[in-house]
């Protein structure tokens, strides 16, 4: 019991040298950033919760390769604290010491929040609540083999999020005991540094109340995070997940106030004085260490002297991210049989999913999607539903993604999550930067394969609600950054768009697929190809559309054999300006706010062409002044009559 008792002591002693070599890298941060700014109050106030974890020993890590599945991985959701985890990751090896200097400028990896650009970093994160989620996802893929624990920080801020509650419902329902999330309770936001604009003082019942297991812990002091953190990582699982709340301040271990701020920009005198006075505290922290009588092998040397580096982590391995099937189970689409897009990815999946690095993600729409009846006819672990929690639903399938999955997350189109979408796209870029430098820690096959199936696009919503309708989505997502955007217009063609996704590689894919069921276009060789369109009928006057609007487009052809036929699934920039290049009357015709229209445009704006609008017809869902608007719901045959899609308008526009 003595030598127990010794041994916690010298931990205990050893932890607070290491928040002294932490503080004080985080002030030399701020000092050598390019704005001597820093994110101080929650930086400081998350040392003690990130040195218990990193250097108490609880964490299985693999530092040389961060993406060997099978170790723990830790989320930083709390992203204004990325100071503090840099000076850590300085300190373990996953980063030069170098890199923390010239911080938050555009040259350097190391800016006000973490993004994977960074090594070790898995996932882009910000005060949002989303990394929470993604960490829960982690957790998820924790329960299968190789088995392996998710840690997560998150400030109370951020727990205003409503994404966090999506989280924290699901993890307790599914019974993540794999997953520990750690709350840095410092009671400031940005507005307000000394109190919460929305305080939550039962925040353990409300936990409880989803089924985690939880502590509150004072993490001024080491003594009480750390025995949180036995409590989780040794103590039989009992299947709820755990929250550690660490209760402390903003700023705390900073001896300024002035650095109680949520963000602060020092002069070089102020960083100075705080240093000095932080160095004290560690010679002062350093003797008394060395009064316990027991020998100095943990975590540091003899003298107990400040341990940087040296880098650890290397280019990891490439992956393979091809997905094997046999092709001959695939199903055999029949031309004179109308299939429903949910019964081709249903079949198709049952496929696709023998390979066990396929999963989805629904959110209360996987009938609608086809996903989850096709890959739980294989393994049903592996088809996952969120419910009614959409965010949460993308920040899984983001998980899965990261850890090299093939991974399709699915709901109505206008359900998807901007704000979501558009922070893993930043993690996505960052994932790509990595992987061109010449010094990046990934390697090919470590982008994110994210499918985004999403449903009832166009008029095929019909007659649920305006609030429902796809018509905006595709103009709204079209300013996402490497979002592969396609439209299908045939079953044939979505199963040969499956086939190319399950290729490997092909990134963020935002596929609209058909609701209701439709004739087939396409022969079975048909191969599909991304940024490539199809004249489908040849005419003086080509209608250009894509997804059902195709078959409009047809019957037109029909009655008028001069009106050619473009089906564009994705922007083919080649044919669209070889066919304005032709002369030829060019027709727009879109079920949609005119997104290939718009992409038209760009090209000839960026090319430089003159738009020769006697040329030009556009006929879409913009209202009379060509201004986006909401619409409201109606059977399919309404909807074309409204908008003079159908047929029969399309002949008469174009006669």
């Amino acid at each position: 019991m003595r030598h127990e008792y010794r041994e916690r002591k010298a931990l205990l002693s050893l932890l607070e040298i290491k928040d002294s070599d932490i503080r004080i890298l985080n002030l030399e941060q701020c000092r050598d950033a390019v704005d001597k700014g820093l994110h101080a109050g929650g930086a400081f106030s998350a040392v003690v919760p990130l040195v218990a974890l990193y250097y108490g020993g609880f964490l299985n890590l693999d530092i040389a390769d961060p993406t060997r599945r099978g170790q723990d991985i830790f989320t930083l959701s709390k992203g204004h604290a990325v100071a503090t985890l840099a000076s850590i990751y300085a300190e373990l090896g996953y980063i030069d010491r170098a890199t923390l200097r010239n911080s938050r400028s555009y040259s350097s990896n190391l800016n006000g929040h973490p993004g994977p650009v960074l090594p070790g970093i898995q996932i882009a994160t910000g005060p949002m609540g989303q990394g929470m989620s993604v960490a829960q996802g982690f957790a998820i893929a924790g329960k299968t083999n190789p088995h392996f624990d998710s840690y997560c920080l998150v400030g109370d801020g951020e727990l205003q999020e409503g994404t966090i509650w999506e989280g924290v419902m699901y993890a307790g329902a599914k019974r993540l005991d794999n997953f520990c999330v750690l709350v840095d309770r410092n009671n400031g936001q940005l507005d307000i540094s000394s109190q919460m604009v929305f305080p939550m003082p039962h925040m353990e019942d409300v936990f409880e109340s989803f089924g985690w297991q939880t502590h509150s812990v004072d993490s001024t002091h080491y003594d009480g995070v750390l025995a949180a953190l036995e409590q989780f990582r040794y103590a039989p699982r009992n299947g709820k997940p755990t929250a550690i709340i660490c209760n402390s301040t903003k700023g705390h271990g900073a001896f300024s106030d002035f650095l109680n701020k949520h963000k602060v920009v020092m002069s070089d005198a102020q960083i100075e004085q705080e240093l000095v006075l932080q160095r004290a505290r560690r010679e002062e922290r350093v003797r008394e260490a060395g009064k316990v009588d027991v020998p100095a092998v943990m975590h540091l040397d003899a003298n107990l002297a400040q341990a940087i580096g040296p880098v650890i982590t290397t280019r990891v391995p490439p992956r393979c991210k091809k997905i094997r099937y046999d092709a001959t189970l695939l199903p055999r689409i029949d031309r004179a049989k109308e299939y429903a897009a949910s019964d081709i990815v249903t079949a198709a999946m049952k496929v696709f999913a023998r390979d066990q690095r396929v999963v989805s993600i629904d959110s209360d729409l996987g009938t609608t999607s086809g996903l989850e009846a096709g890959i739980a006819a294989v393994d049903q672990k592996r088809a996952l539903n969120a419910g009614v929690a959409e965010a949460n639903m993308m920040c899984i399938g983001e998980a899965f993604a990261a850890l090299g999955y093939n991974t399709w997350i699915s709901t109505f189109c206008p359900f998807f999550d901007w704000k979501v979408l558009r922070r893993v796209a930043v993690g996505y870029q960052e994932r790509l930067e990595s992987m061109a430098a010449a010094d990046g820690w990934l390697s090919e096959g470590h982008g994110l394969d994210l499918t985004m199936l999403a449903t009832g696009p166009n008029f095929e919503t019909r007659t649920n609600g305006a609030t429902h309708m796809g018509n905006d989505d595709i103009t709204v997502f079209d300013g996402i950054a490497h979002l592969k955007i396609i439209d299908v217009s045939c079953p044939q063609q979505l199963l040969a768009i499956m086939k190319w996704i399950m290729e490997g590689n092909r990134g963020l894919v935002y596929l609209r697929v058909m609701r209701a069921p439709s004739a087939v276009i396409y022969d079975d060789n048909y191969t599909f190809e991304f940024g490539k369109g199809h004249v489908l009928k040849d005419g003086e006057v080509a209608i250009v559309t894509s997804s059902r609007g195709v078959h409009e487009a047809l019957a037109a052809n029909k009655q008028n054999d001069r009106i050619g036929v473009v089906d564009m699934p994705s922007v083919d920039e080649e044919l669209l300006l070889r066919l304005y290049d032709s002369g030829k009357k060019l027709c727009f015709a879109e079920q949609n706010n005119g997104y290939l229209l718009n992409s038209f445009l760009k090209i000839l704006y960026r090319d430089k062409k003159p738009c020769h609008w006697e040329r030009i017809v556009a006929i879409d869902t913009l209202d009379a002044r060509g201004k986006p608007q909401f619409i409201h719901s109606g059977t399919y045959e309404e909807l074309l009559d409204a908008f003079q899609l159908s047929a029969a308008y399309l002949v008469h526009a174009l006669s």
